[in-house]
């Protein structure tokens, strides 16, 4: 469902409802069983880290469907 939905370059929001020092984790908006993942390296160099609850959005630049994760990086 996630590759078919979420395809690699694709622009996807969500909320973050999760904070690690390595980034953030996303309840993806249209996708409610995939969480998506923001790599701090992803992120634009001015960017901080988005707070909980926090909408941000970004581009799809890897899928694994067996476990719904989708890495994005943020728009910068």
């Amino acid at each position: 469902m996630t590759v078919s939905a979420l395809p690699l370059g694709s622009h996807v929001s969500g909320r973050v409802i999760g904070r690690q020092p390595f980034g953030v984790f996303l309840l993806l908006d249209g996708t409610p069983n995939s969480i998506g993942l923001a790599e701090i390296t992803a992120m634009p160099h001015h960017m901080e880290l988005p707070a909980l609850g926090a909408t941000v959005a970004g581009e799809v630049t890897w899928l694994a469907d067996r476990n719904r994760e989708v890495k994005i990086r943020f728009d910068g």
